[in-house]
């Protein structure tokens, strides 16, 4: 997994799933990572009610399918990165495209989690300590994170400095646990492959692990193939030598 992230090449997506109000809801549940969030929080049943199509479920709730239709539509999110970006550009993208949406994603993740480990723990395929384990990415994550926005991001806008080379290669550390937390997440899952049966929770939850991975490892890519190699070349002489025996200071 660590190679796969050192070598990955972040590609846009130029096919958004096709939306329609004449689609089953448990097909978009499956399909569009998020969209379980927002049905959830509108109280339509993706789950053992996904067989109606969008249209008839908002109708019978008595809500605006179109309106349903745009929330959903604004969960597809492309990874195309501004071109001939600056590094204050590019931190801005991937504060808006993966900073942000982790702390989307994993909350409804790990809720799903729990659900189909609760009501089908009888199953032979159940993931047990799926939910245990996004909830350790979870807090891993968000402390990441934090580090980075409050810490390193800040010092690269500024231009970076002499010393940038050990918080960034902290990153990089960080970065590998996170690319090990993957390794388990996809052995949890089977990469991610619902089995023969699997209600429309379960699919959407895999749905939403895919997604998930996919992004993390795109998020990477940026930060140890994109960014950091920008500053890292001028903060290594420096830092070489603060931490010989050169007799320079």
């Amino acid at each position: 997994m660590n190679a796969r992230i050192d070598t990955l090449h972040a590609t846009a997506s130029t096919t958004p799933l096709p939306l329609s109000a004449e689609q089953q809801i448990g097909q978009i549940a499956v399909q569009l990572p998020g969209a379980t969030a927002v049905f959830r929080r509108i109280k339509l049943d993706f789950c053992c009610g996904g067989q109606v199509s969008l249209a008839k479920a908002a109708a019978d709730k008595g809500l605006d399918a179109d309106a349903v239709l745009a929330e959903l539509a604004a969960l597809q999110r492309s990874d195309a990165v501004p071109q001939a970006a600056s590094p204050s550009a590019l931190i801005d993208h991937i504060l808006a495209r993966y900073h942000e949406v982790h702390r989307q994603q994993l909350p409804e993740l790990i809720r799903m989690a729990r659900r189909v480990e609760a009501v089908h723990r009888d199953n032979p395929h159940v993931p047990v300590g799926l939910a245990d384990h996004l909830e350790a990415m979870h807090e891993e994550l968000l402390s990441h994170m934090l580090k980075e926005e409050q810490v390193l991001f800040p010092m690269l806008k500024n231009g970076g400095n002499s010393f940038v080379g050990q918080p960034i290669g902290m990153m990089r550390a960080e970065h590998v646990d996170h690319g090990e937390a993957l390794d388990k997440l996809n052995t949890l899952t089977n990469d991610a492959t619902p089995p023969q049966g699997a209600c429309n929770t379960w699919r959407a939850l895999y749905a939403g692990i895919a997604q998930l991975g996919d992004d993390l490892i795109n998020h990477i890519h940026l930060e140890n193939n994109v960014l950091f190699p920008r500053f890292e070349a001028s903060a290594a002489p420096a830092q070489a030598c603060a931490t010989s025996a050169c007799g320079c200071q």
